[in-house]
């Protein structure tokens, strides 16, 4: 049996995000998540203003990746962008990384901390093994 890594994308945001920009940063994202599982890490480092559209263009994100039963990380996060993550409720749909080579290497186990789906996954796995 082989085990195939799992490839992980690494995405910079722009400095800014206008209106036709977004459209052309989702679809140019959503290419990415055309496959089984997609692992995207979005890098924030560059990231300026963080307003409501911005968190919803990275809703839309992790929804189309989620419907792969993929999973979206963030890297670089700066301390306005944790806040407006906060005051929307959704810091706590995302994993945030120090740095993009963290929330890489979270998607192929070298993480000290799991989140609950991978935890979940893992018992998955583990049940199937025994069943075999």
């Amino acid at each position: 049996m082989t085990i195939h890594e799992r490839v992980v994308v690494v995405r910079k945001f722009p400095r800014l995000l206008h209106r036709r920009q977004r459209s052309d940063f989702f679809y140019d994202v959503s290419r990415c998540l055309d496959v089984n599982r997609p692992a995207l890490v979005f890098d924030c480092s560059q990231l300026g203003h963080v307003d409501e559209q911005l968190i919803h263009l990275l809703l839309c994100c992790l929804e189309e990746a989620m419907k792969r039963h993929g999973d979206i990380r963030l890297a670089w996060v700066t301390a306005e962008m944790k806040a407006s993550l906060k005051a929307a409720d959704a810091d706590v749909l995302f994993r945030i990384f120090e740095t993009s080579n963290a929330a890489v290497a979270s998607f192929h186990g070298a993480s000290t901390t799991l989140g609950r789906r991978e935890t979940a996954d893992r018992h998955l796995f583990t049940e199937f093994k025994k069943a075999i």
